[in-house]
């Protein structure tokens, strides 16, 4: 192994989220050059032998967490487990005591229970599953948790949020330490995005309409998504929901709490920023691909809800592989 190799532990216990250590460790293990990894990834164990995943999964620890040695970066994976006391407390003993030894510690998920248990994250931004983003909040109000981020840097500390967000992190880990043609090699053959569109939500506007609304709304929701450039007039939208318009704007308003034209600018932008991130046509082709009436239309109402021109964001939005740290 020669020194330009380093070495990633993931942290292993019983009742963790497997595809918050399996999606990561993917990722990492995947990155050569001329043939040779780049990383070398450790199952670091609270016990040698075997653990369980969440979901039932077998895994078996290398190396005892104690005993590790030459960590460059430690992954800590979210889960059931890391959440009991007993379980977290010898590995908030380790953070305290060899946390700062460390070029990089990381959360995933829930994992960060742990990471902010230590102390380490006190006064920095984190994020997690949106899930839990109120009770970190409650539990560790020394922490400036931001729910709607996919994951964020502050200092030597990474947070993400839920499960896949883990391999979003790890893929701008890569492009921190390889730069991002190694980083979008991995993507590729992940088959996903290297930086994910959308200014970091967590989970898609689509997801969330089918979340709350189920019935007739939710039927909806796949419809209008693939047809953000067809006609979403509260009249169609009304007789595709068996509904007077009437009754159906009286209840969309009711569930969602904003009228469905409101509702339906919003998701044309959500899609509108993520072609602007992933393709290469103009404003004007943007905005009518998703539904604008006219290219100044569509930078009016993108600037009145991000606070920025179309222009600027497509400019802006993939420079920096984290949030930035104000």
């Amino acid at each position: 192994m020669t020194a330009a190799v380093r070495r990633v532990g993931f942290l292993g216990y019983e009742g963790l989220e497997a595809l918050d250590l399996v999606g990561p460790l993917e990722a990492f293990a995947k990155v050569q050059t001329d043939g040779q990894r780049r990383y070398e990834v450790v199952l670091v164990g609270l016990h040698l032998g075997e653990f369980r995943s969440e979901s039932g999964l077998v895994f078996k620890a290398h190396v005892l967490l104690d005993e590790a040695k030459g960590l460059d970066t430690l992954i800590i994976p979210g889960g059931a487990g890391l959440r009991r006391p007993e379980v977290r407390a010898p590995v908030v003993r380790w953070l305290r005591a060899h946390g700062h030894t460390l070029r990089r510690v990381v959360s995933v998920c829930t994992g960060i229970y742990a990471l902010a248990d230590s102390g380490l994250l006190d006064g920095r931004r984190v994020t997690t599953h949106w899930q839990y983003a109120e009770d970190v909040a409650a539990r560790f109000p020394k922490v400036r948790v931001e729910p709607d981020a996919l994951f964020i840097k502050d200092g030597a500390f990474y947070t993400s949020a839920g499960i896949t967000a883990g391999i979003d992190l790890a893929l701008a880990l890569i492009e921190e330490d390889h730069g991002p043609s190694a980083a979008l090699s991995v993507a590729r053959e992940l088959v996903m995005y290297l930086k994910r569109p959308g200014g970091q939500a967590q989970y898609s506007e689509p997801l969330r309409f089918q979340e709350e609304s189920g019935g007739r709304f939710g039927d909806l929701t796949s419809w209008m998504v693939v047809n953000l450039a067809g006609d979403l007039s509260v009249e169609v939208l009304a007789q595709r929901a068996c509904l007077s318009p009437r009754h159906f704007a009286r209840q969309f308003r009711a569930v969602f709490g904003q009228t469905p034209a409101a509702y339906v600018e919003r998701l044309r932008l959500e899609e509108a920023r993520r072609r602007l991130v992933d393709g290469d046509g103009g404003i004007e082709q943007v905005a009518l691909s998703v539904g604008f009436q006219s290219a100044d239309v569509f930078r009016r109402a993108f600037e009145r809800r991000f606070g920025v021109a179309p222009s600027t964001y497509r400019r802006g939005f993939g420079t920096p592989a984290f949030l930035p740290v104000e």
